[in-house]
């Protein structure tokens, strides 16, 4: 809890002023409010100028605190809820998660920055080591040392509050604090594996439809986080082992950077299409997998492969119930897209699309006259082959279904019992049994879908309607 002088403030001020590569970062709303903090307390100050130190102080903290409260918000930042709580380490979280030149070389494989690309990113590596160094606890003792001075004794002593609880959070994190953002070889190798910026921190994406430029002038990515995605494993879907041993291994081929084909995974409703495309997805988002959801914005599919393909990591392009009201541009487009077209598709994307029906445009839209139906039905057709492997998910028949949620509901431990007065197993299986069949024919048929249905209803202990 040293006293920091007006010398320190004044080189890490410049520290941050000096930042090239990495200059975004202080755009950061945290950084800002340092920055500010920083400008009102450069110089020593007459007592007018006390409260806007006084009220940067406070701004900062602000910052702090919802810097803080990001973390445990969602699935991709709930890990730094444990080390987010100092300075240091929100720093090193801003570097270790830079969109800059730097970073995007870093994603690709085979590239590598340009010596004074290098020695920029270094320079910066070191000035950003001083600014998360900066003792911020310490600083606020100095300030509250001054508001006492001019006789702000309120102030001060909320301020010194401030600055102990910010020293005993660094003094119990000092040994947990990541070091890697300082080392330029070791963030290089980071940010290779786990991808560059936005990329780096979320392994499912929605297309947005809209860019803004960030703070170093490059352009962002068109695609939105999803904070909370659908965290399905391959372990919590049951039945269809081979048409998701086909994706598997469709997609392992793509991550070794072996020929891999776009994939069209066609048939009943809720017989776990989607499921299997987001469960592969994330059985491989550590390995650099990334899935980009697409809905309405097939038409902008060729923008969504040019920005896609300038980045390192590989993507599958996630098209769900995919249908068209007409062969409109949207439809000759994909088709082009997918194989045919004079521009070649990126070598890190592949598009795996869903649907209920093989022909892909709705009937009103055909024309009723033979020749005009059967070209229709043609195009259509021509559209599915283009996808290279069409998996196929038909409705389970009854010893299907019954097995299916069998297996969910033993997952769930829904036929454990220790209790004596409980039915025997097999009278208690029987009756599951009869209950699932009651459940599709009053409801929504067999699918895996319904019976997950059927087991949600059954785990919650409430009788059935027909009881």
């Amino acid at each position: 809890m040293n006293a920091i002088s007006f010398d320190a403030v004044k080189t890490i001020r410049a520290d941050i002023a000096g930042l090239s590569v990495f200059a975004s970062l202080r755009e950061e709303p945290l950084m800002r409010a340092f920055r500010a903090l920083l400008d009102a307390s450069a110089v020593e100050t007459a007592e007018a100028d006390v409260h806007a130190i006084i009220g940067a102080w406070s701004d900062f903290m602000a910052a702090f605190l919802a810097w803080h409260s990001l973390a445990g918000q969602d699935l991709a930042t709930r890990e730094r809820a444990a080390d987010s709580s100092t300075w240091r380490s929100a720093v090193a979280f801003f570097v270790i998660h830079a969109d800059n030149e730097y970073t995007r070389i870093a994603e690709r494989k085979n590239a590598d920055p340009s010596p004074l690309l290098k020695i920029l990113a270094n320079i910066d590596l070191e000035r950003l080591s001083r600014i998360a160094s900066f003792d911020v606890s310490g600083f606020g003792f100095t300030i509250a040392k001054a508001a006492r001075k001019a006789g702000f004794e309120a102030a001060a002593s909320d301020i010194e509050s401030c600055a102990r609880a910010l020293w005993e959070e660094e003094a119990a994190a000092e040994a947990a604090v990541e070091k890697i953002a300082w080392s330029g070889a070791r963030l290089f190798a980071r940010v290779r594996a786990k991808g560059a910026g936005i990329l780096g921190q979320y392994a499912a994406f929605r297309w947005n439809g809209s860019a803004a430029f960030n703070a170093s002038g490059s352009r962002a990515l068109h695609v939105q986080p999803v904070r909370n995605p659908d965290p399905v494993t391959l372990s919590d879907l049951f039945g269809y082992e081979d048409q998701r041993n086909v994706v598997i291994a469709n997609t392992t081929r793509f991550l070794e950077g072996k020929a891999a084909n776009n994939l069209l995974l066609y048939g009943d409703r809720g017989t776990g299409k989607s499921a299997t495309v987001k469960a592969v997805c994330n059985e491989y988002a550590e390995r650099g997998l990334r899935l980009v959801e697409v809905h309405k914005e097939i038409a902008r599919l060729q923008t969504i492969m040019q920005e896609l393909s300038t980045r390192g990591l590989r993507f599958v392009v996630f098209i769900d119930d995919l249908s068209f009201e007409t062969t409109d541009d949207s439809f000759t487009g994909l088709k082009a897209l997918l194989e045919g077209g004079v521009e070649k598709k990126p070598e890190n994307i592949v598009v795996y699309a869903t649907s209920n029906r093989r022909h892909f445009v709705k009937e009103h839209s055909i024309q009723a006259d033979a020749p005009r139906a059967f070209d229709a039905v043609q195009e259509q057709l021509s559209l599915a082959d283009r996808f290279g492997l069409t998996v196929v998910f038909t409705a389970p028949d009854q010893e299907e279904f019954l097995s299916i949620a069998e297996q969910i509901a033993e997952r769930r431990g829904l036929f454990d019992t220790d209790c004596q007065a409980s039915p025997s197993p097999t009278a208690l299986r029987e009756k599951f049994h009869e209950n699932a069949v009651r459940w599709e024919r009053w409801f929504n048929g067999r699918s895996p879908r319904a019976a997950a249905q059927f087991v949600d209803w059954v785990s919650s202990g409430e009788g059935f309607p027909w009881e």
